[in-house]
């Protein structure tokens, strides 16, 4: 009788630690890949906020290059960024990611083309995705 309540319970256990919110992103600490053809232009609208630079005004459309729940390995990142030529910069949304943006736009075509842009001559960066800001 023991064994049997037990097994009950680890398997609703196991259960409960599988199930996610649809909510929820999955991320880790390296840039997140996407598979996607290239043409595609991943989208995503996010409540976000600048992190180092909070008296900059913010646009509308981002060019993200790539994501992290770790601020330390997000600052990393953008060293890397920067030695490649981007002008990058850490944005946060509400769950704690942290998104390295290397364009802010008013206009979402302009984005559209930076991405575009960046696909083109940094073939490494071809899962490059624009974030819309709510």
């Amino acid at each position: 009788m023991k064994i049997s309540a037990l097994s009950f319970i680890i398997v609703c256990a196991l259960l409960i630690c599988s199930c996610k919110s649809a909510k929820k992103t999955v991320q880790s600490d390296t840039p997140h890949l996407m598979e996607e053809s290239k043409t595609e232009i991943v989208v995503r609208t996010e409540k976000i906020k600048p992190i180092d630079q909070t008296d900059r005004a913010m646009n509308r459309y981002y060019v993200i290059i790539g994501s992290f729940r770790g601020i330390d390995n997000a600052r990393r990142y953008l060293a890397d960024m920067v030695k490649k030529g981007f002008t990058p910069e850490i944005l946060e949304n509400e769950e704690g990611l942290y998104r390295i943006s290397v364009g802010g736009y008013d206009e979402e075509s302009a984005a559209r083309s930076r991405i575009s842009g960046i696909r083109a001559m940094h073939k490494d960066h071809a899962d490059v995705w624009l974030l819309i800001r709510q």
